[in-house]
């Protein structure tokens, strides 16, 4: 497959600490695409040196790093600000271990194209390497999400694997001091949907690397449900705000509710 190239569209790649994986994530993603930013999260594993020297090889990757961690959604923000620079328009992001599907990131830049003004989010099909209490645990964000957004139709609240229209993300963020950790993926689209952003849910598959195979997981079951408990209080609360807006919004079928 040849790799397609874009002047709106890149695909952008947070990293923190995963080791070789990322060599081999950023690889099948320059396959698919061009360009690929990835934004080195203050990593101490050493491959931010890796990553430049690939970068000065290839003028379809791009290297920024960060000189200590800042969180996944600090870190993309990083690049939403730096792309929409550039002149980029939307932005692709996908986690750097291994779980998501290079090989559909044509399909998702394809059906962001077709429909600029929406958000294409990736419904994760899970496989038997996914743990259980990782996709249970889930169930439960993607319920309050539903409720935050009075139903707007995201399938999953956590799933990291998207295509983001920059300006809006950029400026929620902006406005805000919140999102910069793992409470990103799903504040960005409750909020975006606030912004009248319709969701385009597309299934991919999601697969979660063993420990002998270089799987690496950053998500701390105690400390990050404390703060997914406390960003969903937070969303709530705009929810309750919003409501008679997100009321009306939906009797009309205007976007974020309908179809794109």
């Amino acid at each position: 497959m040849s790799t397609l190239a874009s002047s709106t569209h890149v695909v952008v790649i947070p990293s923190y600490d995963t080791g070789p994986l990322v060599y081999d994530t950023v690889r099948a993603a320059r396959a698919a695409w061009s360009p690929v930013w990835v934004v080195v999260d203050g990593s101490s594993d050493g491959t931010a040196d890796g990553l430049r020297a690939m970068a000065a090889a290839d003028p379809g990757l791009r290297v920024e790093v960060l000189p200590h961690n800042v969180g996944k959604g600090a870190a993309v923000l990083h690049a939403l600000e730096a792309a929409r620079k550039a002149g980029f328009t939307h932005a692709l992001t996908m986690d750097s271990d291994g779980q998501h599907p290079t090989d559909l990131i044509a399909t998702f830049m394809a059906a962001s194209a077709a429909q600029p003004g929406a958000m294409i989010l990736g419904r994760p099909v899970f496989d038997a390497s996914a743990p259980l209490l990782r996709v249970r645990g889930r169930r439960i964000s993607n319920a309050w999400t539903n409720l935050e957004t009075l139903g707007a139709g995201i399938d999953d609240s956590l799933y990291g694997f998207r295509v983001y229209p920059i300006a809006p993300l950029a400026e929620i963020m902006r406005g805000q001091t919140w999102m910069r950790r793992f409470d990103f993926d799903t504040e960005a689209v409750v909020r975006l949907a606030w912004r009248g952003v319709t969701p385009v849910n597309i299934a991919a598959p999601v697969k979660y690397l063993r420990a002998d195979e270089g799987g690496v997981s950053h998500f701390r079951y105690g400390r990050d449900n404390v703060l997914l408990t406390w960003m969903h209080l937070r969303l709530l609360l705009g929810f309750a705000l919003r409501l008679p807006m997100l009321a009306a919004r939906r009797l009309a079928r205007r976007p974020p509710f309908g179809q794109a």
